[in-house]
């Protein structure tokens, strides 16, 4: 009798602030944080488990108050605390890691999460929504908090696009060969 392989199991871990937003050049109000908003569509097309990354201590709600915060953080190489920790790591192939990109990479508490595990041999699936950095320079930074995880191209949405990125999204995954 012949074995199937297993189908890899994916989790998409993701960190995404809703509030107050700078969306196109305005500060809107959000009632669902625009990373958010990319970590369902990714998981309506792959099945993937779901796992937001939350800090102990919330960012302000202002959201000039938040990016102070969160550049206070990355020049003093913070790793905030996080509010609870994932739940059986070991047994994800595939972790896509998505987050806004803040003053050119990943927010600080994303690298917390990152370094709270081993993803050794485990591919890293990265992507940001951002208001016009693109990817900046998180490719290269999960790679030094991950070394022997195997990370893909990442994708990079505009925050005032992510409720039409569909397209997108469906593109970059068949590109990478991840569409069950």
């Amino acid at each position: 009798m012949e074995h199937e392989m297993a189908k890899p199991k994916s989790l998409i871990a993701y960190f995404s602030r809703k509030g107050n937003n700078y969306v196109g050049g305005s500060i809107v109000e959000l009632s669902i944080g625009n990373t958010e908003v990319i970590a369902k569509k990714l998981q309506k097309l792959t099945g993937s488990d779901l796992f937001q990354i939350k800090t102990m201590k919330t960012y302000p709600d202002d959201y000039t108050e938040a990016t102070n915060v969160a550049q206070a953080e990355k020049r003093e190489n913070a790793r905030p605390e996080l509010a609870e920790k994932g739940e059986n790591m070991d047994c994800y192939d595939v972790i896509y890691i998505g987050y806004p990109n803040w003053w050119g990479t990943m927010p600080m508490a994303v690298l917390t999460f990152l370094e709270a595990y081993d993803f050794s041999g485990k591919t890293i699936v990265p992507y940001c929504t951002h208001e016009g950095s693109g990817m900046g320079s998180n490719e290269r930074d999960i790679k030094k908090a991950c070394p022997h995880a195997t990370v893909l191209s990442g994708l990079a949405i505009r925050g005032g696009s992510v409720h039409n990125a569909d397209k997108d999204v469906t593109t970059w995954l068949r590109k990478l060969d991840l569409l069950p």
